[in-house]
């Protein structure tokens, strides 16, 4: 696959959601490296605004993607900085791992609220945005789903739930011009072992080795190798492709 043009990307305008780390900090970058205007948002605004001073075409917005109301918040923001909006990147996402006897309900619920509820309202807000434009959305699930894993049941089910959601979207929203596909990462150094996931240092370490010994192409990925995927599928070059979840993972959701 190639690259899409760097200046398919010029005076575009993006929200990626959990854009202080990982695959969204990276995606973010990314972008406004190819000049299209960037929303970030996160919860934690110190790490936004370092990402934000790296480029000056990243807006950072404090936003918990579990509060309904960030949703609109968002799409105000890039409407009111740019108005326009062309591309929204539903990043953020909750996750754990917990066996049966640890179950919370609490802990779940965010998780449904983090990666069900948050993608469904960012679209619901954007929609007008994204009609004028007859933009793209990417969502971010994960190849985890591929494969059923002791302690990551809700994890993975609400991700798949996710990729649902984007076939859905993708055809009910084709009349409109939209276009809607995600990517399923593999094993991404992106720091969700020790964040998102909760794990020591020393439990993330050993998780590493085990993956990595795991993938066929004999390495984890890092974030470099999802950019061109995101690229494509949320440029305007990419006219005739929705409703489909690419897995990138270095073949480890074949793995016997």
């Amino acid at each position: 696959m190639s690259m899409t043009q760097d200046n398919a990307w010029t005076d575009k305008v993006a929200i990626v959601t959990g854009g202080s780390s990982g695959i969204g900090r990276a995606t973010a970058l990314a972008l406004a490296e190819r000049g299209a205007k960037v929303v970030i948002t996160g919860r934690d605004l110190t790490r936004l605004d370092a990402v934000a001073d790296s480029h000056a075409n990243l807006l950072p917005l404090r936003a918990d993607s579990a509060d309904p109301a960030s949703a609109n918040q968002a799409v105000a923001v890039a409407l009111g900085e740019w108005g326009q909006l062309d591309l929204l990147v539903n990043n953020a996402g909750a996750g754990g791992m917990a066996p049966v006897e640890r179950y919370d309900a609490d802990t779940i619920a965010r998780m449904c609220a983090i990666n069900i509820l948050a993608p469904s309202l960012m679209l619901k807000a954007a929609l007008p945005g994204l009609r004028d434009s007859r933009g793209a959305v990417i969502n971010i699930a994960t190849a985890v789903s591929r494969r059923a894993a002791p302690g990551l049941a809700h994890y993975a089910a609400t991700k798949i739930a996710l990729e649902h959601l984007t076939r859905s979207w993708a055809a009910e929203l084709a009349g409109d011009g939209i276009r809607v596909n995600a990517i399923a990462p593999g094993p991404v150094e992106s720091g969700a072992l020790t964040g998102m996931m909760g794990l020591t240092p020393e439990m993330a370490a050993a998780v590493k080795a085990d993956e990595a010994e795991q993938i066929p192409l004999g390495r984890r990925g890092v974030t470099d190798d999802l950019l061109p995927w995101i690229l494509q599928l949320g440029s305007s070059d990419n006219a005739w492709l929705t409703g489909q979840v690419i897995t990138v993972d270095g073949g480890w959701s074949n793995r016997n």
